[in-house]
Formats: C-alpha cells, structure tokens, sequence
C-alpha cells in the first residue's frame, strides 16, 4: 500500500531481489506523480520529482514487480485487489507523509491516512494477514532528555502526529476483534535516493545545488534521529521475517540524533561555500532527539549501518550524480 513512494519502491525492490513475491498498490497520487504534474510553473521542484517519480516506477518496471494502480479511498476496489492478490503481509504506506502539510490541510490528511489505513484493515481481516503499520517518531511528543522509548506515554503535537497515534490504535483494535497480527513500526527523519517530501536534509541539498542559502529554523541546534532509508528497509525486512515481530511496536531508526548544524556541517565538505539563514522554529514541531532502539536490536537482531556520515555524504553524491547527468534539473 503505497507502495510506490519513496519507502515503498526501496523496500518493494529489495524484498523482490530477497526472492519475495511483491505487488505494489498505490494511486500515483499523493508524493507521485498525481501531486506534481497539475502547475508545474509555481513549483520549482515538480520537474525534478516527476524525474524521481518516474525513476521508482522504471525500477519497478524492470524489476517485473506488479503495480497496481489503486485509490486506496475506495474500499470495493482495494478490497477486490487484495483479494486477487492474497498477500501474506500488507505494509500500510499510503499516507500523507509530512506533518507540516498535515496541520495545513487536515480533511485531507485524515482522507489519505486514516480512510486508507481502515480501508486497508477491513480488506485484510478475514484472511488475517500480517498488517504492517508505518506510525512516527511524532507520536512521542516532546522526547525530553532521554531516548525515546516504545512504552513511552505518546504526547503528540499536531494533526500528523495525532492521526498516527490514532492509527495505531485501530491497528490493535483490529488485532483484538478480529485476531489481526501487526507490527507498528516508528521511524525518524528518513533520507534517501528519490524521496520527494522536501525533507530537511533533502532541501539541503537542491537549495546548494542550485546556488541557493539554505535555510534552518531555530539556531540549528535542535536534532534529529536521522535514518537512511537503507537501515529502514533493513528493519521493515527483519519485520516481515521474524516471528518476534507479530504485535510488536518498534523504534526503526539509526538510534543516535545528531544536529540540523551537524548536517549543515555535512553539506559543506561537498559545498564549501554554502551559506545559512535562519528562520524562527515551528512552534508546532516537538523538540525531538534520538529513539533506543535497543527493542529492535534485541528482538529482530536490527542492526543499523548508515551514520549521518556515511548516509548523508552517500546521498549528497548521488544528487551530484544527477546534476552532472542532466544540469537542467537544477536550473543550470
């Protein structure tokens, strides 16, 4: 489900080279192809998403992996899809994915996330399939000065943390009326090859790119449980395979925060020149930091490999990859 998005298309091709027998569900929609091909003269960035777009689908493509192009809204047609395809395991993707866009524009958030995710669980209960819920680290509220622990009491600022709490209640409800299995997964300021939610680590990048300042709220002093999307497949992987899984909630992060100055810092062994501005920090963002991953360590055998370090420069080179490829993306 969503299977076409930035997660979903890593983990689908990674699943499939294991040897799994994958489909992807997803409507194009929503961070695809649907939101960036209507007024592409007021958005800088829809020529370039479109590209991302259209680079997950060619890898789907060639991989032979199924696509099949569903709104998940409509409940008969979703249902009669997963009914054709009689999955094992369902990952629940399809979602409005940036919190900032939740607060602008609830009705729709909640449309596209919870309307989906109920939509997704009817379809599954009598088969009692594995039911995979991709939550946030945004439920957890304001971290305080420990790592953020799953038995911690959630405290959510927001429409985008509060509709994934909300959705994780109604996977377990799901679980106690009708025996469905889940895993909740938490993960935490993901990065990654063709990711088009304009994440912070993301507008980094095109902004120096493109010859621009980049632009940090707050004093850059505020961090982030930084997660290449690599280790997230990892995790979700180690999800699907592990019986020690089955209704279970885990943190899937790197498991160490590191600063919005740390990745600034980053950015400029590959852009010396960079400058940055700052603005004033969102209210609406809860003061976050790093998430234990200790659960995961122990019950999965979760092993991150990618530090910022690693991860972060790994990305920032493949956007030089695609500059160098075709300058016209950014402008040049």
């Amino acid at each position: 489900m969503g299977g076409a998005g930035f997660i979903g298309h890593n983990l689908a091709l990674h699943l499939h080279g294991l040897g799994a027998e994958v489909h992807v569900v997803d409507s194009l929609q929503v961070n695809n192809l649907g939101a960036f091909t209507h007024g592409l003269d007021q958005n800088p960035n829809a020529r370039l998403y479109i590209e991302f777009a259209n680079q997950r689908l060619d890898l789907l493509r060639r991989a032979g992996i199924p696509l099949h192009i569903v709104d998940a809204r409509d409940y008969q047609l979703l249902s009669r899809h997963l009914s054709e395809i009689q999955a094992d395991v369902v990952v629940q993707l399809a979602a409005v994915a940036h919190a900032n866009r939740a607060n602008k524009d609830p009705y729709s958030t909640f449309d596209h996330s919870m309307r989906t995710l109920e939509n997704a669980l009817d379809s599954v209960r009598e088969r009692k399939t594995h039911f995979i819920f991709f939550s946030s680290s945004m439920v957890y509220g304001n971290f305080g000065n420990a790592a953020a622990k799953e038995t911690n009491i959630c405290e959510p600022m927001g429409i985008y943390g509060a509709l994934k709490l909300a959705g994780e209640h109604l996977v377990k409800a799901y679980q106690q009326v009708f025996g469905v299995p889940y895993t909740i997964i938490r993960p935490s300021a993901l990065y990654g090859e063709r990711c088009v939610s304009r994440r912070v680590g993301q507008a980094f990048i095109e902004n120096a790119l493109r010859g621009n300042a980049i632009t940090v709220n707050g004093d850059g002093s505020d961090q982030l449980d930084f997660t290449y999307i690599g280790d997230l497949v990892q995790g979700v992987t180690l999800c699907i395979t592990r019986e020690a899984a089955r209704n279970e909630t885990f943190n899937l992060t790197y498991g160490s925060a590191r600063s919005l100055n740390q990745m600034a810092d980053l950015l400029r062994q590959r852009f010396p020149t960079v400058t940055v501005t700052h603005h004033p920090r969102d209210a609406l963002m809860p003061e976050r930091g790093t998430l234990d991953i200790s659960k995961a360590r122990t019950l999965l055998g979760y092993e991150p490999a990618f530090p910022l370090e690693r991860g972060y420069l790994q990305y920032i080179d493949w956007y030089l990859g695609l500059a160098k490829e075709d300058p016209k993306l950014f402008g040049h």
